[in-house]
């Protein structure tokens, strides 16, 4: 066998090695891409169930609370109106302060989940 042969046949075993390689790459990263998919979709559900509960929840004690003002303030109506000019106040400073307490975090979850791998392999390892 001559030594061109031998060349022939080893970037013959390099280009299938690059192959298998390529390959177990593109696994890899679709494991690694579900994985981050299932934190998110879990996250995502999680927080909706809090949601849902947490707004259960302030909607009986703020019904509650309605019922408790009502002998202070002079009856149901006003005791309802004040309830709901907290709300407004709420979404108010909600919608103010939305960057710092809605918007950064959520894209510092985001980020974290998907641009922190290389920070995990090193722990890993």
């Amino acid at each position: 066998m001559s030594t061109e042969d031998r060349s022939i046949e080893s970037f013959e075993q390099l280009f299938v090695e690059i192959k298998k390689y390529l390959k177990l790459q593109k696994e890899f990263t679709l494991i690694k891409l579900t994985k981050k998919l299932a934190v998110l979709f879990a996250t995502i559900v999680l927080a909706i169930v809090f949601l849902i509960l947490g707004v259960a929840a302030l909607f009986y004690f703020l019904f509650a609370l309605a019922y408790l003002l009502e002998p202070y303030v002079g009856g149901l109506q006003s005791s309802f109106a004040i309830i709901g000019l907290f709300d407004l106040l709420i979404i108010a400073l909600l919608y103010i302060f939305r960057k710092r307490l809605i918007i950064k975090p959520a894209i510092n979850f985001l980020a974290h989940l998907l641009l922190d791998d290389e920070e995990e392999e090193e722990k890993d390892e």
